[in-house]
């Protein structure tokens, strides 16, 4: 059975419930002036409206520019189906100081239009955990082994790092300790990274002493210049039977 297209809504579909709206609360409502969609007077208070069918960057510039003429700029469009979509456009609307009206408009029922959030001066929280998490990050990583915008490959994050640095020294230097491996400098993780092998890269082999897997060993190869780097410091660090002894 073929699925039913919903018909595509108009911005003077948009337009009229809003002007309605805008009535009901006592404004004195005009339309296309001076190239804004919708303009609304009570007072002195002046209020902008600009329609559009879908949410765009043309409609956020078209938005700002009203700014100019007066604070109370509104964005009306029709009600998103999507939560997600809901949260990042609310988002991003209220950063640019406007505010939002979504019109919900079904054929047997009257639209409804709904004021989700005015107009107001956005209060910038920066959050103290995201910030701490980013340097930390950034700081536990040797190198920037990353291509910004590439999603064809697994990133390489500190904690993945820090599990190939494991593993090569395991590869170079034989099955070791945690301590052992610690002693190497391996890092306080080491021991959480071997016991939750969340890569399938390791396995215990006798008590408190691990080795790495066949798995371990191919998936280096996917992080050839990094797997050098840290190959070559296991065999700075000394013979193999040295550093398990």
């Amino acid at each position: 059975m073929p699925s039913r297209k919903c018909p595509k809504i108009t911005e003077t579909e948009l337009s009229l419930p809003v002007c309605r709206y805008l009535q009901e609360q006592g404004y004195t409502v005009r339309s296309e002036v001076h190239d804004c969609d919708i303009t609304a007077t009570k007072g002195d208070d002046l209020i902008i409206v600009e329609l559009k069918r879908n949410f765009s960057t043309a409609l956020l510039v078209q938005a700002t520019k009203r700014q100019r003429i007066t604070d109370s700029v509104y964005v009306a469009l029709p009600r998103p189906t999507r939560p997600k979509a809901r949260s990042d456009l609310r988002h991003l609307l209220r950063r640019l100081e406007l505010g939002l009206i979504l019109v919900s408009l079904n054929g047997r029922r009257a639209p409804r239009v709904e004021v989700v959030f005015h107009p107001v001066p956005f209060q910038r929280q920066k959050r103290k955990r995201a910030r701490r998490a980013v340097l930390r990050e950034m700081s536990q990583r040797s190198e920037d082994f990353n291509t910004a915008g590439s999603c064809q490959r697994k990133l390489v994050t500190a904690y993945r790092e820090n599990a190939i640095q494991i593993a090569c020294y395991l590869d170079v230097l034989g099955p070791m300790s945690p301590k052992q491996l610690r002693a190497l400098g391996t890092g306080p993780k080491t021991l959480s990274i071997l016991y939750s092998d969340f890569y399938g890269w390791f396995e215990r082999i006798d008590r408190a002493v691990y080795a790495l897997t066949a798995r371990g060993g191919e998936e280096l190869q996917s992080y050839s210049e990094l797997a050098r780097s840290y190959r070559a410091r296991a065999r700075h660090s000394g013979a193999g039977g040295e550093a398990a002894s």
